[in-house]
């Protein structure tokens, strides 16, 4: 089932990231929102609709940004560092699970029934990576938090139109999509996502009347961002 209410209102942390951007675009195209609310660093540029609210904060500091999450029914959070080998394990966990973490927090306290995150494939908290163990450890305390709703979106690589790390993504963003016949069973989750199918999905999973904890991967993103 898919919910259709005008009444939906949304308040977004992230959206200048590449997913964000697909995301932040899939949501200005929908006729179902009442409010949508972006919180950042720096305002995202050419945003003309009326039912768009921005606000600059510190995405470390909750006061900087409390009294805008009131009257949200969602969150939709895909901040995160783009490339966690170029910073030290501390600025990670700072901003990909402190300030992450904080920011549900705060939205729970508001009152927000539904929670999106951009997560990664394989995560655990039991994961032997850095990473992996990072990302699975934020989400059982978000877990934690007793959301009416928490969506986890767990991508393998994600596939954009650029090149924005360098030779390393280069090469993976050309090999990548040439893996996907052979990522095929309990593999197929490991297959490059599009970026845009990515927003697509995590824009329009919004609208689906679910319930509890769910995880979504490589189909899951593809039927979401089908669904009407």
């Amino acid at each position: 089932m898919t919910l259709k209410s005008n009444q939906t209102a949304i308040v977004m942390l992230g959206a200048s990231g590449a997913v964000g951007t697909e995301t932040l675009q899939a949501l200005l195209q929908e006729k179902y929102i009442s409010r949508l609310t972006v919180l950042g660093r720096t305002p995202i540029p050419n945003i003309n609709a009326a039912f768009v609210q921005q606000h600059k904060i510190s995405i470390f500091d909750t006061a900087s940004y409390q009294e805008y999450l009131q009257g949200h029914t969602a969150a939709i959070c895909t901040l995160g560092v783009g490339e966690p080998s170029k910073v030290s394990k501390e600025e990670f966990i700072k901003i990909d699970k402190t300030a992450v973490l904080n920011f549900a927090t705060a939205c729970k306290k508001a009152g927000i029934q539904h929670f999106e995150l951009l997560a990664s494939v394989d995560i655990s908290s039991k994961s032997k990576s850095f990473y992996l163990r990072t990302k699975g450890e934020l989400v059982e305390e978000l877990k934690a938090l007793n959301f009416e709703r928490l969506s986890v979106f767990q991508p393998s690589m994600i596939l954009t139109p650029t090149n924005r790390y360098g030779m390393a993504q280069a090469i993976t963003l050309k090999v990548w999509p040439l893996l996907k016949p052979f990522l095929r069973g309990g593999l197929r989750k490991y297959r490059g996502i599009p970026v845009h199918v990515l927003g697509q999905a995590m824009a329009k999973n919004i609208f689906k009347d679910a319930k509890a904890y769910e995880i979504l991967q490589w189909d899951q993103f593809y039927t979401t961002a089908e669904k009407e």
